[in-house]
């Protein structure tokens, strides 16, 4: 059981960068579409003056970070990207679990998101509004906002609430079977 934790530690950055430096080449492989996929989520979008600002911190070259922005734009969120070459100062400032980490690290209304969460499950957490530190998907699940999938499937995962004490629970499901 350790070496395959230890062995999920070791390969888990390996198969971050790799994922986004692969959307982020589709991107650049087709600056038309891309420019306009997120032009269009962009300018179809309408801001929700009731939901905060998202302050986005993700690297410059993360394709699938700048994917997950605009469906937060799509949603009604107000965007703010900060490109930074090392996110972990971030993430320890926020109070990112240890082994929950992903790509980019959001800050919305006051919480930590994680992630390639969906807006639907960041509107419930400010509704709510439950003493928490925030939201975290650790990985890339495809299917997941930003991961989405050519032919639409959608991987089983769990976004976890963090809570004061840096203990996390279940928050939602998604995905087959979730």
């Amino acid at each position: 059981m350790n070496r395959i934790l230890s062995l999920s530690l070791l390969l888990t950055p390996v198969l971050l960068a790799t994922a986004c430096a692969r959307a982020s080449e589709e991107a650049e492989s087709s600056p038309a579409t891309a420019t306009a996929s997120a032009v269009e989520a962009t300018a179809g979008a309408t801001i929700d003056r009731e939901l905060p600002l998202a302050i986005v911190h993700k690297t410059a070259s993360c394709g699938c970070c700048g994917v997950w922005a605009d469906h937060l734009k799509a949603a009604g969120f107000a965007v703010k990207i900060r490109d930074t070459d090392d996110l972990h100062p971030v993430k320890q400032r926020l109070g990112v679990p240890a082994g929950k980490a992903s790509c980019h690290t959001a800050e919305i209304g006051g919480y930590v998101v994680e992630g390639h969460i969906p807006a639907s499950d960041i509107k419930r957490l400010l509704k709510e509004r439950p003493t928490a530190r925030g939201l975290v998907l650790p990985g890339m699940p495809a299917g997941s906002p930003g991961m989405e999938m050519p032919d639409g499937h959608v991987q089983p995962y769990t976004v976890e609430l963090v809570l004061a004490d840096g203990s996390t629970q279940p928050f939602a499901q998604h995905g087959q079977g979730g």
